[in-house]
């Protein structure tokens, strides 16, 4: 097992009902499998940036112990 914060930011926050979590997962477990796993159903199909340790990555990075995810939704605008 591993241990991750995640952040979350806007509307995820909202549906989350927290700024950040610390979990535990699976070694070898990815950004996109940790959205999935906090955000499962409707929201699995928002478009989300993901972040680990403050760099922008793609859903398949894995996860390593330690790490800080965040989840960025789109951003509005006009």
């Amino acid at each position: 097992m591993i241990t991750v914060t995640v952040r979350h930011f806007a509307a995820l926050r909202e549906a989350r009902g927290c700024e950040s979590e610390t979990l535990e997962l699976a070694e070898g477990s990815t950004c996109k499998d940790l959205f999935l796993q906090l955000f499962p159903g409707r929201l699995s199909g928002l478009p989300v940036g993901f972040a680990r340790n403050q760099t922008y990555t793609s859903g398949d990075t894995s996860l390593e112990d330690g790490d800080e995810v965040a989840f960025l939704p789109p951003l509005g605008g006009g």
